[in-house]
């Protein structure tokens, strides 16, 4: 075992991650590949993902063991953790992002005397609907984010809400071990973009207003409270949802029969389905009148950030990290949410957040000059304030700071 001057002296980092180009369906995806790239520039990183076989240099991929997976999902992750922690020999700190990798950091700390480093995106505890889509498996993920937060040097919150959220469910973490840092975009890759071509291929009017959703269907999105609001809506706009993967069957036949609903009252419901390239969804977000969030939890939500830098007014839940991005009356509008006083995460009153999800964006839908306002200061906010390269020098600071525990 090597000293720990010796250890202190190392400059790799590994980042280990679920989700890394061209397998990505979530923001933690996109922090991950963003972060990676503004990092590069700084050390030496290697990413350590699950999935297919990757061709970039420095990227080595990791499938689950199917002999695991075969009798729970969560257990095939974890086998390919186990493979992830052996290959971190010689890592000065190890970052892992999601539970699904979280696993593998903190082995590699104890096997190699790595720092270990976890960016939380969200917590296992504050997810309660993945039980319907994991059954034993949430109970296995949530044992693996409890164990490795207990021993990581060094946590990173994307947003304050998200520290305040790991303080309460893991009392056992010291507030100084946890850090906020921000997610941020690139504003060259995310803006306004005049082509319609993507309008087109899917045989939305451009000469419309439309609002428009892009996430997963998932109950942490909120998709079937905005479709309850789109019944009223006003008769002219277009809705147009961007469906990433359903999490269970469940979520997918309650949103397959809302839109199906909804078609036979209003027309122009447009449902696109699958991850979509970087041009179209610029394209999409663009045009949009208003782009919607009705998650009911979103640590940060990486989403509004770009509906931003594409110079779009957002209309969101005022749930976790959202009001940190989006500034109410400014850059959009802030629903209010209040959850229920049960462990599902779904609001108290489902009718009212249709409702007044409704209402905010029909006033917008109503008053483009406000909107178009909206949209500017929020390109104008996500330039100045949410940078990558940013992210990256505050992150170089926290794994100087977690090395010198070890």
């Amino acid at each position: 075992m090597d000293s720990a001057a010796d250890r202190g002296t190392r400059s790799r980092t590994d980042l280990l991650t679920r989700e890394y180009p061209p397998e990505i369906y979530g923001g933690a995806g996109v922090h991950v590949t963003e972060l990676t790239r503004s990092l590069r520039r700084l050390t030496d990183v290697r990413v350590r993902c699950l999935g297919e076989p990757r061709q970039e240099k420095n990227v080595t991929a990791y499938l689950p063991d199917p002999a695991l997976a075969d009798v729970d999902a969560a257990l095939g992750f974890l086998g390919a953790d186990l493979a992830m922690a052996r290959d971190c020999a010689g890592a000065g700190v190890v970052h892992s992002h999601t539970w699904y990798a979280n696993m593998a950091g903190h082995l590699a700390r104890e096997l190699h005397g790595a720092a270990h480093v976890m960016t939380m995106h969200s917590l296992e505890p504050l997810r309660p609907w993945k039980a319907e889509q994991l059954g034993g498996g949430y109970a296995l993920s949530s044992w693996m984010e409890r164990t490795a937060i207990a021993s990581a040097d060094r946590i990173v919150a994307v947003s304050a809400a998200m520290r305040e959220d790991v303080l309460r469910v893991y009392p056992q973490v010291a507030p100084e071990r946890v850090r906020v840092i921000h997610n941020g975009i690139d504003p060259d890759v995310y803006r306004p973009d005049p082509e319609a071509e993507a309008l087109r291929r899917f045989g939305i009017d451009p000469d419309r207003p439309y609002v428009l959703f892009v996430g997963r269907v998932t109950r942490q999105k909120g998709l079937p409270h905005l479709l309850r609001a789109a019944f009223a809506l006003p008769p002219g706009a277009q809705l147009v949802l961007c469906c990433g993967q359903p999490d269970t069957p469940e979520i997918a036949a309650e949103v397959a029969a809302l839109v199906e609903e909804l078609r036979t009252v209003r027309e122009g419901v447009f449902r696109i389905d699958g991850m979509l390239d970087t041009p179209t969804v610029r394209q999409l977000l663009t045009h949009a009148a208003v782009f919607v969030c009705p998650s009911v939890y979103e640590p940060m939500g990486i989403v509004n950030l770009e509906a931003m830098a594409c110079a779009r007014p957002v209309v969101a839940s005022a749930v976790g990290g959202i009001p940190e991005v989006v500034a109410d009356g400014l850059t959009g509008t802030l629903v209010p949410f209040e959850a229920g006083g049960d462990a599902s995460g779904e609001p108290a009153d489902p009718e009212r957040f249709a409702r007044d999800l409704a209402a905010a964006i029909g006033e917008l839908l109503d008053a483009p000059e406000r909107a178009a306002k909206m949209g500017a200061a929020g390109r104008e906010r996500a330039v100045s304030d949410f940078s990558w390269d940013r992210a990256a020098e505050r992150t170089m600071e926290v794994y100087e700071a977690a090395m010198s525990l070890r």
